[in-house]
């Protein structure tokens, strides 16, 4: 027992210890374990880099390396010539051209001068995005910052491809350029604006620069390198660099190894691409092909608006965050400023002794400017329609030559008021319009809008001579305004001398074709006779309508069907334009007949709704648009449940029908076109009679001619006139 005992406390004693230091047992354990760990992770490491490394270095002896797919890497052309464009005044931009040729023909590339005069861009710009050819444009920057004669229209088509919705952001993705201006410094405000132009709208369009644009200055005094001829001279020689760098066939081998030494890269970008951080644009943000990355270089030139920002990339760059603010702060204070005007208008005794303000803002000016409007006076604007330009060209006119007769040369797209009472969300203006219920701003008088309006619209005519493909007869005849549509954005009938704009018209001769959304039937009552009125019907249920046109007032249904019974009176040509947006109102059709029922109107024009890219204020897609057949269902679906109309006409590119009432089939034949000369002697017997003396839509009526018609192989195009097709077919721009 005593032995026992012994034993016990001969090995009690120590577990006690251990017991009592526990604690430190445990830390020791658990120290030990993680240095295991993290020995055994960067042995690791080191074996992956150094497996790595190896791999790299035999990866060129390998068999695989002299295999069929290496030798066809060998053979690909990565440069297959280069385009040399210039716009010239005085012939320097031309000879620095020929000298570029010189020394890009030495190295051994095929190269060709181009006078921009000659080139088409809206034919071949488009070609250079599959071409392989680095396109080098030398343009000068003439008076007042306006590009010379030769290049005015390239300038002008580029502008507005870079604004316009239907040729997308990525219209040019794949095509390669780089820009020298010249330009004189003199000139401060406007120094080489034309060619630093050139290289922001061709990279609004995706196309990639291979080297920051260049600038030449005439002033020795503040030239970089002592006179113009010197500058180019440095920029040549830095260009004709970089083409040798994208000739090289083995420039993909380079990059995958740049990116497997990650120990000599930040975040997947090498050393020398952080030194030219600092130039970097937006277009950094754009995810390329690795391959491609090395090869361009950027500048901090991008100075694109707000929406253009947006529509590229939800990132924001911080150096961009100064603008944005300042952007944010201008148009808080102009919205506090005109809620606090709102205010004092509502305060009895004010609103007559104060003034009414402007429509249109500083910043909205701006916004509209931009978009290509020629803005009159403080709330009205005309635009040159895409298919004025295309008949001028000959290459076809708009659905309204098809389905009226109209000559879409000779149409000027206006209106006196810049306002709506909607927002709808195929709004073609992405909402950069005001809106307002009521007329609550100054207002022009009729006759300064009209003259303005034609004479900024034979400003814009004008700009087309010495374009290519222009006919000389069409020009001379755009020049002299016959029709004119008050559809270009707003609501004309808002504007409070609607009655005197419309009569100003006819008395020049102009026939009038108004659009209204259906919100203002007392407006609509008390309209004068116009040539053709239009009723935009975008739905046939309260809810459908509230979900597409937003309209702004509470009781809009009632307005809405109030406007339709105030057509029904109208005794001159009326019409329903429906635009059908696929998910969201094409399955009404009975709904639709019982408006049609309403309303009686003359003619229902349908069309698919055109997609105006993206936009904060809409989430309508590509999906929403239905194709021409689906147009054609729905038509041939809606006609059956209306018994006195049938399709009468067809306008394939615009994907757009006619429905007309069978009071227009004369002896089996159509009569949807307008004999405007028998109108225009109309109108003036019932001003004459001061409105005695009143005319009916059948008054006035023309034949239809036989490709117009609905079934006809020419699907309403004129064959007068030549049908164009983009080679580019990747690229929709379709639309009216």
């Amino acid at each position: 027992m005593d032995a026992s005992l012994d034993v016990w406390d001969h090995f009690s004693m120590p577990l006690m210890s251990l017991w009592v230091n526990r604690f430190y047992l445990y830390l020791g354990l658990a120290f030990g374990i993680s240095l295991c760990i993290c020995v055994q992770v960067a042995i690791k490491k080191l074996g992956d880099r150094s497996t790595k490394e190896s791999s790299l270095q035999k990866a060129p002896l390998t068999p695989a390396a002299n295999g069929p797919i290496s030798r066809q890497k060998k053979e690909e052309v990565f440069v297959s010539g280069v385009k040399i464009f210039y716009g010239t005044q005085t012939g320097t931009a031309k000879g620095l051209a020929t000298r570029l040729a010189k020394a890009v023909t030495a190295l051994g590339f095929p190269a060709v001068v181009i006078n921009l005069k000659e080139y088409d861009p809206d034919d071949r710009l488009g070609e250079e995005v599959t071409s392989k050819h680095l396109c080098v444009f030398l343009v000068a920057t003439y008076t007042d910052g306006q590009p010379p004669e030769s290049a005015e229209w390239f300038c002008r088509w580029l502008e507005e491809a870079s604004n316009d919705f239907r040729f997308g952001k990525t219209y040019l993705k794949g095509m390669r350029y780089a820009v020298f201006g010249l330009g004189n410094s003199l000139y401060d405000g406007n120094f080489n604006k034309v060619g630093k132009n050139i290289d922001r709208w061709l990279w609004m369009l995706s196309a990639r620069r291979v080297m920051t644009c260049g600038e030449g200055d005439c002033n020795v005094v503040k030239s970089r390198h002592g006179s113009l001829e010197a500058d180019f001279a440095a920029w040549q020689a830095h260009f004709l660099s970089r083409l040798q760098d994208l000739s090289r066939s083995d420039h993909s081998k380079k990059k995958a190894a740049c990116r497997h030494r990650q120990g000599h890269c930040k975040k997947g970008e090498c050393k020398s691409k952080k030194k030219e951080g600092k130039n970097a644009g937006p277009e950094g943000s754009r995810q390329e092909a690795p391959e491609e990355e090395e090869q361009f270089e950027t500048t901090s030139e991008e100075e694109s608006g707000p929406e253009e920002g947006r529509s590229r990339s939800p990132v924001v760059d911080v150096e961009d965050l100064g603008k944005m603010m300042d952007s944010m702060k201008k148009a808080k204070k102009e919205r506090e400023q005109q809620d606090m005007e709102q205010d004092m208008s509502r305060s009895p005794g004010k609103n007559e002794a104060r003034e009414k303000r402007e429509m249109i803002t500083p910043a909205l000016r701006e916004a509209l400017s931009k978009q290509g409007y020629q803005l009159i006076g403080s709330h009205s604007g005309v635009k040159l329609c895409r298919w004025t330009k295309s008949m001028l060209r000959g290459r076809g006119g708009c659905y309204k030559h098809t389905f009226y007769g109209i000559e879409s040369h000779r149409c000027m797209e206006t209106t006196p008021s810049l306002a709506c009472a909607n927002k709808c969300v195929f709004c073609w203006r992405h909402h950069t319009n005001p809106v307002g219920t009521e007329w609550r701003w100054k207002m022009d008088q009729p006759d300064m809008i009209l003259q303005q309006a034609i004479d900024n619209h034979q400003n814009m005519i004008n700009q087309f001579k010495g374009v290519p493909g222009v006919k000389a007869e069409r020009l001379e005849e755009g020049l002299q305004v016959k029709h004119c549509a008050l559809s270009l954005v707003g609501e004309p009938i808002m504007y409070p001398e609607i009655n005197g704009f419309l009569k100003l018209l006819h008395q020049h001769r102009i026939s009038s074709f108004l659009v209204t959304n259906a919100q203002f039937p007392t407006e609509i009552r008390n309209l004068e006779p116009v040539t053709q009125l239009y009723v935009s019907v975008d739905a046939s249920t309260k809810d459908s309508l509230k979900k597409i046109d937003r309209p702004l007032f509470k009781d809009f249904w009632q307005r809405f069907l109030d406007s339709l019974k105030a057509l029904s009176e109208k005794q001159q040509r009326t019409v329903y334009r429906l635009t059908l947006v696929k998910a969201w109102n094409v399955e009404e059709l009975r709904a639709y007949a019982e408006l049609v029922s309403l309303g009686e109107p003359d003619f229902i024009e349908v069309k698919g709704v055109t997609y105006c890219g993206e936009s904060s204020a809409s989430n309508l897609t590509m999906a929403n648009v239905p194709w021409h057949e689906e147009v054609i269902h729905f038509v041939e679906e809606l006609v059956g449940l209306l018994p006195q109309y049938e399709v009468a006409c067809e306008h394939e590119h615009s994907n757009c029908l006619l429905i007309a009432h069978t009071k227009f089939k004369i002896d089996g034949d159509w009569w949807t076109w307008i004999d405007y000369d028998r109108f225009q002697e109309l109108i003036q017997e019932y001003e004459n009679s001061h409105g005695l003396k009143t005319f009916s839509a059948k008054d006035y009526v023309a034949k239809t001619p036989h490709w117009a018609v609905f079934g006809a192989s020419e699907r309403g195009f004129d064959p007068k006139d030549t049908r164009f097709l983009r080679k580019n077919k990747a690229k929709d721009i379709s639309g009216c």
